[in-house]
């Protein structure tokens, strides 16, 4: 019987859906379409496959998902996967943040700020760029509504440019939604 994962770690779990998945044998034409650009652009997941129920949004939410945590210009990738872990640590969502922060390991070449994050959760004491990307995610999760102007300061004194901050509000936000479709839809879990 598969464990439910509540800890957050760099070891990815599995996802395990809640509802059936789409089959791909079974898939309708209008799904098969929608899933031939998954996130990872490496395979099908259950996740995508879960998705795939509403084939419409799907075929909207995963170039979208790619334009926000794979686009070329503005913020660098390994800064949206912290804005990512940062809104999965305040949302409790062990599998994103398990994903998210591995990714921010490998571009990185470091496991010392995710340690930390790990560690400490929202009170992690980082160098001031990291510090700066972080502490932004956390408040934006914890509630959109109080982000303010001072907020921008505080990323454009860490050296952030504005389209870089575009993209980490975008990371952040997309993840929002992302942790809360991962919450409903099903659970990480060890085998």
């Amino acid at each position: 019987m598969p464990t439910p994962v509540h800890d957050f770690t760099t070891d990815i779990p599995r996802w395990s859906p809640y509802i059936t998945p789409v089959s791909l044998e079974e898939a309708t034409p209008e799904q098969l379409d929608a899933m031939k650009i998954t996130p990872s652009n490496k395979k099908v997941s259950a996740y995508v496959l879960t998705l795939a129920h509403d084939p419409e949004s799907l075929k909207v939410r995963s170039p979208l998902f790619n334009a926000i945590m794979y686009g070329r210009d503005g913020l660098a990738s390994a800064e949206r996967e912290l804005g990512a872990v940062g809104a999965s640590i305040v949302n409790r969502c062990v599998y994103c943040a398990a994903v998210h922060s591995a990714r921010f390991n490998q571009l990185t070449k470091t496991t010392e700020v995710i340690e930390t994050i790990f560690d400490d959760g929202v009170d992690a004491k980082l160098e001031e760029r990291h510090q700066a990307i972080f502490d932004f995610a956390v408040k934006l999760s914890r509630a959109p509504s109080e982000a303010s102007k001072a907020d921008i300061a505080a990323l454009r004194s860490a050296g952030l440019s504005e389209l870089e901050i575009v993209d980490l509000v975008l990371s952040v936000a997309i993840f929002g939604w992302a942790n809360r479709l991962m919450h409903t839809l099903g659970e990480p879990v060890r085998d």
